[in-house]
């Protein structure tokens, strides 16, 4: 079987570095991918209790504009197209299977409950940073702010130190 190419790691760097200086020309504000999420949250929670939501001081910068969804926020469509995106890239380059890949020392349970438990803990990360690594790393540090300097550090840092206690689940 031919090994799959990629797309050169300097040039996609590039691409996504051109992609986050467009956007913050045009809507003044970076990559991101946890208000994505937020809204859709937004959105469940006021469809299931709406009075629920009129209470709560947390959903009111999401519920101001009562003509518009939640859902209608930029960040999801954004979200939608990367969604899309990857699965046309992976189709595109024969790289799209539905399998589960893991090390041979575990089995795939193991690895979609590691998945599970890992974006969870990501998600509670970014709700307690007000922002994702996105958000917070590529867009700070494309307006060189100290901030995103130092989330940049910290992610690196984190998986670094991070690695060495779950390298069984993937090695």
């Amino acid at each position: 079987m031919k090994p799959a190419k990629y797309m050169n790691p300097y040039l996609a760097g590039f691409f996504l570095g051109l992609l986050l200086l467009v956007t913050i020309y045009i809507t003044g504000r970076g990559l991101g991918a946890s208000g994505a999420v937020k809204s859709i949250i937004v959105a469940s929670v006021e469809t299931v209790a709406p009075a629920h939501t009129q209470a709560q001081q947390f959903y009111s910068e999401y519920l101001n504009d009562h003509d518009n969804s939640p859902l209608k926020n930029w960040l999801v469509f954004e979200m939608i197209g990367v969604l899309i995106g990857a699965f046309i890239s992976g189709l595109i380059s024969n790289r799209l299977s539905f399998k589960v890949e893991h090390s041979p020392k575990i089995t795939s349970r193991v690895r979609i409950a590691s998945a599970i438990f890992g974006g969870l803990l990501f998600g509670f990360g970014a709700q307690l940073g007000r922002g994702c690594t996105s958000g917070a790393a590529l867009s700070g540090m494309a307006v060189l702010s100290t901030g995103g300097l130092i989330t940049m550090a910290a992610i690196f840092g984190g998986a670094y130190a991070f690695a060495y206690f779950f390298r069984k689940l993937w090695i």
